[in-house]
Protein backbone atom coordinates (compact mmCIF):
# COMPACT_ATOMS: atom_id res chain seq x y z
CA UNK A 1 0.00 0.00 0.00
CA UNK A 2 1.68 3.87 -1.32
CA UNK A 3 2.41 5.88 1.65
CA UNK A 4 2.07 9.29 1.67
CA UNK A 5 3.84 12.06 3.59
CA UNK A 6 6.62 12.14 5.98
CA UNK A 7 8.68 8.93 6.83
CA UNK A 8 9.30 10.24 10.12
CA UNK A 9 6.20 11.05 11.36
CA UNK A 10 4.80 7.75 10.39
CA UNK A 11 7.44 6.40 12.10
CA UNK A 12 7.07 8.21 15.30
CA UNK A 13 2.89 7.61 15.39
CA UNK A 14 3.99 3.37 15.14
CA UNK A 15 5.70 4.30 18.68
CA UNK A 16 3.43 5.88 19.76
CA UNK A 17 0.40 3.80 19.33
CA UNK A 18 3.06 0.74 20.38
CA UNK A 19 3.85 2.41 23.69
CA UNK A 20 -0.11 2.90 24.54
CA UNK A 21 -0.53 -0.32 23.51
CA UNK A 22 2.10 -1.66 26.63
CA UNK A 23 0.55 0.83 28.68
CA UNK A 24 -3.07 -0.40 28.37
CA UNK A 25 -1.56 -4.12 28.79
CA UNK A 26 -2.18 -5.44 32.15
CA UNK A 27 0.93 -5.12 34.68
CA UNK A 28 1.83 -8.83 36.08
CA UNK A 29 2.15 -8.37 39.56
CA UNK A 30 5.72 -8.99 41.17
CA UNK A 31 5.94 -11.66 43.79
CA UNK A 32 8.27 -11.47 46.66
CA UNK A 33 8.69 -14.26 49.06
CA UNK A 34 9.17 -12.67 52.12
CA UNK A 35 7.93 -16.56 54.17
CA UNK A 36 10.39 -17.05 57.22
CA UNK A 37 9.97 -21.02 56.29
CA UNK A 38 11.45 -22.59 52.85
CA UNK A 39 7.93 -24.68 51.85
CA UNK A 40 10.08 -27.16 50.01
CA UNK A 41 12.61 -28.09 52.97
CA UNK A 42 10.56 -26.60 55.80
CA UNK A 43 13.64 -24.76 57.02
CA UNK A 44 13.55 -20.84 58.83
CA UNK A 45 15.16 -18.94 56.46
CA UNK A 46 17.69 -16.51 57.40
CA UNK A 47 19.57 -14.79 54.60
CA UNK A 48 21.70 -12.76 57.22
CA UNK A 49 21.91 -14.80 59.94
CA UNK A 50 24.68 -17.25 58.08
CA UNK A 51 26.85 -14.62 58.23
CA UNK A 52 26.02 -13.80 61.41
CA UNK A 53 26.97 -16.58 62.76
CA UNK A 54 30.03 -17.13 60.68
CA UNK A 55 31.01 -13.64 62.49
CA UNK A 56 30.13 -14.59 65.74
CA UNK A 57 32.30 -17.58 65.92
CA UNK A 58 35.10 -16.05 64.49
CA UNK A 59 34.73 -13.29 67.45
CA UNK A 60 35.50 -14.47 71.10
CA UNK A 61 38.77 -14.06 72.13
CA UNK A 62 40.74 -11.57 70.52
CA UNK A 63 43.45 -13.08 71.14
CA UNK A 64 42.74 -16.18 69.37
CA UNK A 65 41.76 -14.35 66.64
CA UNK A 66 45.58 -12.92 66.34
CA UNK A 67 46.64 -16.12 66.54
CA UNK A 68 44.61 -17.99 63.67
CA UNK A 69 45.67 -14.77 61.74
CA UNK A 70 49.27 -15.59 62.68
CA UNK A 71 48.61 -19.08 61.23
CA UNK A 72 46.23 -18.35 58.58
CA UNK A 73 49.14 -16.16 57.07
CA UNK A 74 51.90 -18.67 57.00
CA UNK A 75 51.72 -19.45 53.01
CA UNK A 76 54.61 -21.21 51.27
CA UNK A 77 56.93 -19.28 49.44
CA UNK A 78 56.13 -21.30 45.87
CA UNK A 79 52.23 -20.39 46.84
CA UNK A 80 52.83 -16.72 47.54
CA UNK A 81 55.15 -16.35 43.73
CA UNK A 82 52.21 -18.20 41.87
CA UNK A 83 49.67 -16.00 43.91
CA UNK A 84 51.97 -12.96 43.10
CA UNK A 85 51.94 -12.17 46.58
CA UNK A 86 55.46 -9.78 47.66
CA UNK A 87 57.73 -11.59 49.79
CA UNK A 88 58.76 -8.02 52.03
CA UNK A 89 55.11 -7.31 52.63
CA UNK A 90 53.96 -10.80 53.63
CA UNK A 91 56.92 -10.49 56.24
CA UNK A 92 55.39 -7.10 57.60
CA UNK A 93 51.88 -8.31 58.00
CA UNK A 94 53.05 -11.06 59.72
CA UNK A 95 55.18 -8.79 62.05
CA UNK A 96 52.00 -6.36 62.66
CA UNK A 97 49.89 -9.32 63.55
CA UNK A 98 52.50 -10.35 66.04
CA UNK A 99 52.73 -6.91 67.88
CA UNK A 100 49.08 -6.60 68.03
CA UNK A 101 49.37 -10.14 69.78
CA UNK A 102 51.94 -9.08 72.27
CA UNK A 103 49.74 -5.56 72.29
CA UNK A 104 46.65 -8.07 73.40
CA UNK A 105 48.48 -9.83 76.20
CA UNK A 106 50.15 -6.66 77.53
CA UNK A 107 46.40 -4.74 77.50
CA UNK A 108 44.88 -8.24 79.11
CA UNK A 109 47.26 -8.58 82.00
CA UNK A 110 46.91 -4.72 82.80
CA UNK A 111 43.67 -5.29 83.11
CA UNK A 112 42.86 -8.35 84.79
CA UNK A 113 45.71 -6.64 87.36
CA UNK A 114 43.60 -3.28 87.87
CA UNK A 115 40.64 -5.74 87.90
CA UNK A 116 42.39 -7.18 91.30
CA UNK A 117 43.38 -4.25 92.63
CA UNK A 118 40.19 -2.90 92.38
CA UNK A 119 38.55 -6.09 94.44
CA UNK A 120 41.62 -5.52 97.02
CA UNK A 121 40.65 -1.95 97.36
CA UNK A 122 37.05 -2.65 98.38
CA UNK A 123 37.51 -5.63 100.61
CA UNK A 124 39.79 -3.02 102.66
CA UNK A 125 37.34 -0.46 102.64
CA UNK A 126 34.75 -2.83 104.37
CA UNK A 127 37.46 -3.90 106.39
CA UNK A 128 38.40 -0.12 107.76
CA UNK A 129 34.82 0.88 108.44
CA UNK A 130 34.62 -2.70 110.93
CA UNK A 131 37.77 -1.33 113.10
CA UNK A 132 35.67 0.72 115.04
CA UNK A 133 33.60 -2.36 115.69
CA UNK A 134 36.12 -4.86 116.24
CA UNK A 135 37.33 -2.10 119.26
CA UNK A 136 33.75 -2.27 120.83
CA UNK A 137 34.27 -6.39 120.56
CA UNK A 138 37.57 -5.90 122.06
CA UNK A 139 36.61 -3.39 125.28
CA UNK A 140 33.17 -5.40 125.66
CA UNK A 141 35.43 -8.48 126.42
CA UNK A 142 37.36 -6.44 128.23
CA UNK A 143 34.97 -6.06 130.87
CA UNK A 144 33.72 -9.75 130.98
CA UNK A 145 30.65 -8.60 128.49
CA UNK A 146 31.29 -11.44 126.34
CA UNK A 147 31.93 -13.74 128.60
CA UNK A 148 28.87 -15.89 127.40
CA UNK A 149 25.44 -15.68 125.69
CA UNK A 150 24.58 -14.75 122.49
CA UNK A 151 26.56 -11.81 121.79
CA UNK A 152 29.60 -13.72 122.44
CA UNK A 153 28.75 -15.88 119.88
CA UNK A 154 27.93 -13.32 117.58
CA UNK A 155 31.23 -11.64 118.03
CA UNK A 156 33.04 -14.87 117.41
CA UNK A 157 31.15 -15.19 114.28
CA UNK A 158 31.84 -11.68 112.71
CA UNK A 159 36.08 -12.27 113.79
CA UNK A 160 35.61 -15.51 112.28
CA UNK A 161 34.12 -13.89 109.36
CA UNK A 162 36.68 -11.26 108.92
CA UNK A 163 39.15 -13.88 108.67
CA UNK A 164 38.37 -15.38 105.62
CA UNK A 165 38.92 -11.77 103.78
CA UNK A 166 42.19 -11.60 105.14
CA UNK A 167 42.03 -9.50 108.54
CA UNK A 168 45.16 -10.57 110.98
CA UNK A 169 44.97 -8.75 114.15
CA UNK A 170 48.41 -7.34 115.71
CA UNK A 171 47.99 -7.90 119.23
CA UNK A 172 51.05 -9.54 119.91
CA UNK A 173 53.36 -9.02 123.44
CA UNK A 174 56.96 -9.87 123.99
CA UNK A 175 57.83 -9.54 120.25
CA UNK A 176 60.70 -6.64 119.19
CA UNK A 177 59.06 -3.20 118.76
CA UNK A 178 58.40 -2.77 114.99
CA UNK A 179 57.66 0.79 113.83
CA UNK A 180 56.08 -0.22 110.89
CA UNK A 181 52.88 -1.85 112.37
CA UNK A 182 53.41 -0.40 115.99
CA UNK A 183 52.76 2.61 117.53
CA UNK A 184 54.51 4.12 121.04
CA UNK A 185 52.72 5.49 123.28
CA UNK A 186 55.04 5.23 126.47
CA UNK A 187 57.92 3.88 126.60
CA UNK A 188 59.46 2.56 130.11
CA UNK A 189 62.56 0.79 130.78
CA UNK A 190 62.51 -2.95 131.04
CA UNK A 191 65.29 -4.60 133.49
CA UNK A 192 65.28 -7.78 131.37
CA UNK A 193 65.56 -6.99 127.88
CA UNK A 194 68.23 -5.81 125.44
CA UNK A 195 66.34 -4.75 122.72
CA UNK A 196 62.77 -2.23 122.73
CA UNK A 197 60.52 -4.58 122.89
CA UNK A 198 56.43 -4.34 123.28
CA UNK A 199 54.97 -4.65 126.67
CA UNK A 200 51.24 -4.18 126.93
CA UNK A 201 49.14 -3.55 124.01
CA UNK A 202 46.95 -0.50 124.52
CA UNK A 203 44.69 -1.27 121.42
CA UNK A 204 45.00 -3.41 118.55
CA UNK A 205 46.38 -3.26 115.15
CA UNK A 206 44.94 -4.82 112.29
CA UNK A 207 46.67 -5.70 108.79
CA UNK A 208 45.27 -7.63 105.47
CA UNK A 209 47.88 -9.08 104.01
CA UNK A 210 51.17 -7.05 103.24
CA UNK A 211 49.08 -4.23 104.17
CA UNK A 212 49.03 -2.21 107.50
CA UNK A 213 44.88 -0.99 108.18
CA UNK A 214 46.00 0.70 111.31
CA UNK A 215 49.45 0.06 113.65
CA UNK A 216 48.69 -1.13 117.17
CA UNK A 217 49.09 1.28 120.05
CA UNK A 218 52.21 -0.10 122.65
CA UNK A 219 54.15 0.38 125.52
CA UNK A 220 57.42 -0.35 124.57
CA UNK A 221 60.05 -1.84 127.15
CA UNK A 222 63.52 -0.12 126.48
CA UNK A 223 66.77 -1.62 128.27
CA UNK A 224 68.05 0.17 130.84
Amino acid sequence: MPHHGNEEEHGSSESRRDAEQRENEPQKPIIHDNRKVDPKTGQARHPDQEHTDAADSRSGDALSQAEDILNSVEVPAAESVAQGADGAEAEELRNDLRRLQAEYVNYRKRVERDRAVAGEMAVIGVLNSLLPVLDDVDAARQHGDLTDGPFAAIAAKLENALKTYGLVRIDETGVEFDPTIHEALIQQPGPDVEIDTVSQVLRSGYKSGDRVLRAAQVIVAVPA
